[in-house]
């Protein structure tokens, strides 16, 4: 496992991250409380949360956790949760004011018995709360001993500016991470969202690596997914759905992944993680396993490291094809123009 600074804090931790949206829904306590054993005896320390998560249990079951485990190995985790969505009924039950957050935090510190997170982030953006009163609360949070740093999740790249230059303005605590959905199937951060965290210093938390389970090549062009899988449930989930994500670019990137891990006798979920996790201004790529035989699978990407042409064949595959300007070729080649001056 190798080690990586949240953004520009000191505090480092695992390249992969044990994401824990399956606690209490599709994996249960004593088969949740095996991954947190394994992941930490494989040498990860962040595990990730949040207070809406199987509404709330995912928080209990880590704090059974924590509280059933010796200080040694707890201690090695850093813990982050996050809050923003409803967990209760009333006008203020939800959003990034002083008076929900607060309440939001608590309530988290409780379900997992602890005194203070390492790392708190803000789910999602509120158009509703003044920045710079979510932004105070922040700083009031880290001042007050409940939280060592905070992060941002589901932000754009000019929502992430904004936050970060208020932060200087204000002489308050800036965030040091931002989770956003990223794979080889989303790429679409890479055009505004990847250098504007790069020029903050910010880490990214990539959470969907696996793109719902696609890049891990359960699903076939020729077939419908069936039986004990996600979109086998339901084929029309979310935004990972069968009809939605199963376009001739995914078809070419899921090609593209088979054909290197087949070079390289490893998984397709193996290759795909890699190429997330060496990707620039990433810290830890969050893994969803519903299993323990799949956190298995998933933390063997964490020692391996793809070559240059293999990363040259998937970001072929995976290519966006962007139109001319500003994101495509002409505005690639005024990029770089720039650069020479």
């Amino acid at each position: 496992m190798d080690y990586r600074t949240l953004g520009r804090s000191g505090c480092a931790v695992s390249n992969l991250c044990l994401g824990t949206m399956t606690f209490g829904a599709e994996t249960d306590e004593a088969g949740s409380h095996a991954q947190l054993d394994r992941f930490v005896e494989s040498g990860g320390t962040l595990v990730d949360t949040a207070d809406v998560y199987s509404k709330g249990v995912s928080e209990e079951i880590i704090g059974r956790w924590f509280a059933s485990r010796p200080t040694d190995v707890t201690d090695r985790v850093v813990l982050a949760t996050k809050g923003r969505f409803p967990t209760t009924e009333g006008p203020n039950s939800t959003g990034l004011s002083t008076r929900h957050l607060t309440r939001a935090l608590d309530a988290s510190l409780r379900r997992l018995g602890r005194d203070s997170v390492d790392l708190y982030q803000v789910h999602a953006f509120d158009a509703w709360t003044p920045m710079e009163e979510t932004l105070r609360t922040m700083d009031t949070f880290i001042r007050a001993g409940k939280i060592g740093y905070w992060g941002l999740s589901n932000f754009t790249g000019w929502q992430l500016t904004k936050v970060v230059h208020l932060a200087e303005k204000l002489n308050v605590a800036a965030p040091v991470t931002l989770q956003p959905q990223y794979s080889l199937i989303v790429r679409e951060i890479e055009w505004e969202i990847v250098p504007a965290a790069l020029d903050a210093g910010l880490g990214l938390l990539p959470w969907s690596p696996l793109g719902g389970g696609w890049l891990s090549g359960k699903y076939r062009k020729d077939a419908r997914p069936t039986g004990a899988t996600r979109l086998g449930d339901n084929p029309e989930r979310g935004m990972e759905a069968y009809d939605r994500r199963g376009t001739a670019r995914t078809w070419d990137i899921i090609d593209a992944v088979q054909e290197v891990a087949d070079a390289r006798g490893v998984s397709m979920a193996e290759v795909a993680l890699s190429w997330l996790t060496d990707r620039p201004s990433v810290t830890s790529t969050i893994l969803g396993a519903r299993t323990l035989e799949q956190l298995d699978t998933n933390l063997l990407a964490a020692d391996l490291h793809l070559d240059a042409e293999e990363t040259a064949r998937l970001d072929a595959a995976s290519d966006l094809a962007a139109t001319d300007y500003p994101y495509g070729e002409m505005g690639r080649q005024q990029r770089s123009r720039t650069l020479a001056l």
